[in-house]
């Protein structure tokens, strides 16, 4: 109910009939002692109590794949070693918990991250030096002898010292940032064409008044030396925001570098079981992610 939202959908979704779905209901109701859902105009719509027993059941369910994924993990035996590339804006999201997940399963088995841009990282992957390449991407293209999946979507950000001047601003505007210093990524990486693009679809010249920059311990020093701007993915930003180190600023990025994709050459994972196996790991981590919402 929480996901499909209509009885019909659900009852079709488990296969069975719709007085069933609605008796699964009601004895759920007699169990937990108040109303999961609340009828109007023919439809039902989950309660509070519903939608919060509906986050536990996610949880749950997440637990239940997490021990069969671990069990199956641990069966395969992988020993060898992995080579990750990844670019700075999505390693602190999805390598931790990876990296957690496949060296419980194969504890053997060695993990070595090269962190870059998209430009640098791509050739590394082609030669064989990498295994796997996680990056953000800005319009999509097929590449030849590389295949690719799309990871997850979230937005990028713009983000500010939490003493920022324009972090008390009203009706803040693209060219209201102007004149502040900027970090931005690398001069010739995909992440800064999309930052020009981005700044160009708001009538605006890219600022030159810019540092070049991927570091995020070095970015968030500078957040707090100066009143600099920059860009950081959503949970990110919504973490250090928590923690007072940043400010999250309401500009539209028109969903700039929103898709993150994995990359793999299509003739490595047939060949080598290692980098499968953190591939799988990768796709469990992308899944609890989704249960855990934004903010």
């Amino acid at each position: 109910m929480a996901d499909l939202k209509l009885v019909a959908r659900v009852s079709e979704s488990l296969n069975v009939t719709q007085p069933a779905v609605s008796k699964q209901i009601a004895e759920l109701e007699k169990i937990v002692g108040v109303p999961v859902v609340t009828r109007d105009r023919n439809r039902l719509y989950l309660t509070p109590i519903g939608n919060r027993l509906a986050d536990h059941a996610k949880q749950v369910l997440s637990q239940i794949d997490r021990a069969s994924f671990d069990i199956d993990a641990m069966a395969s035996g992988v020993t060898g070693s992995v080579s990750i590339g990844a670019v700075s804006s999505v390693a602190p999201t999805l390598l931790p918990k990876t990296i957690e997940l496949f060296k419980r399963g194969a504890p053997h088995a060695s993990v070595s991250v090269t962190e870059g841009h998209f430009v640098e990282l791509l050739p590394m992957l082609k030669s064989g030096a990498l295994d796997l390449l996680i990056a953000r991407i800005w319009q999509p293209q097929e590449l030849e002898g590389v295949d690719q999946m799309t990871l997850f979507s979230e937005p990028v950000i713009v983000v500010a010292g939490r003493d920022h001047p324009l972090t008390m601003q009203e009706n803040l505007s693209w060219s209201d940032t102007i004149q502040f210093p900027w970090i931005f990524p690398q001069a010739n990486s995909v992440a800064r064409r999309a930052v020009d693009a981005l700044f160009a679809a708001n009538g605006l010249a890219p600022p030159s008044n810019t540092i070049a920059s991927v570091s995020l311990a070095l970015n968030l020093e500078l957040f707090r030396a100066m009143p600099t701007l920059g860009f950081m993915p959503q949970r990110l930003a919504q973490a250090h925001s928590i923690r007072g180190d940043v400010s999250v600023l309401p500009l539209d990025t028109r969903g700039m570098l929103s898709e993150a994709h994995c990359f793999w050459r299509d003739d490595n994972m047939a060949q080598n079981g290692t980098p499968s196996l953190f591939l799988k790991c990768l796709q469990q981590t992308i899944e609890e992610l989704k249960t855990i919402p934004f903010g």
